[in-house]
């Protein structure tokens, strides 16, 4: 089961993902002010939600504006590619520049390597690693419930934008053509802005892909 909020001008993707225990993560905590984090908060306290751990498929301003807010509210593990702490430490720069309030987050983040990632009970989860939005871009890929959390790396009929630094077209390309459309046809593809579309669909329809 999963929630769905759009927070911050660029209506990001935020996924509070929870399994029958109880349990909640929250995937890319993109909350822009107080307002956004209490919505956050009121949901995972009124569904009765424990959050174990907050996941960030990539370290992008717009996925981790909610950051650092939401591990003060829930003292959590967090957990991030290694490969993406330039483009993280980036985000307080240019949030600035912007007139975002950018909070920094200066705990502790776990590093997320490819491969099986148990952090909810009961709920088997794969980290696949999908470099090109950014180096250090990953999808969770949920093989039980059908269901993909892609971050930046593929949208409903579109691609990540792979001209920020750190990112590169054809290494993106590869990731998708490799590790995401070879998926089970029928996987639900959770992107990081937008609506949600499925892995047949984008490799019937997405432009990028023909």
């Amino acid at each position: 089961m999963f929630k769905l909020f759009y927070f911050n001008p660029l209506r990001e993707c935020t996924y509070v993902l929870s399994g029958d225990c109880g349990e909640c993560v929250i995937i890319d905590p993109g909350a822009c002010g107080e307002r956004e984090h209490a919505r956050l908060v009121e949901y995972i306290e009124a569904s009765g939600l424990t959050v174990k751990n907050i996941l960030l498929t990539h370290g992008h301003f717009d996925h981790t504006l909610g950051l650092s807010p939401a591990a003060r509210q829930w003292p959590v593990p967090v957990y991030m590619s290694g490969l993406d702490r330039g483009v993280f430490d980036s985000a307080v720069g240019i949030c600035d520049a912007l007139g975002l309030p950018y909070q920094p987050y200066g705990g502790q983040m776990l590093p997320l390597e490819e491969g099986p990632l148990q952090v909810l009970s009961g709920v088997k989860m794969e980290v696949i690693a999908t470099p090109g939005h950014t180096q250090g871009s990953v999808c969770f890929y949920l093989p039980e419930e059908g269901l993909l959390l892609a971050g930046d790396t593929i949208f409903m009929g579109s691609v990540g934008r792979s001209d920020h630094p750190g990112g590169n077209f054809d290494q993106l390309m590869d990731s998708i053509r490799a590790k995401v459309c070879t998926l089970p046809a029928a996987t639900r593809i959770l992107p990081g802005h937008g609506k949600e579309t499925t892995v047949e669909a984008e490799n019937a329809t997405n432009p990028f892909l023909q």
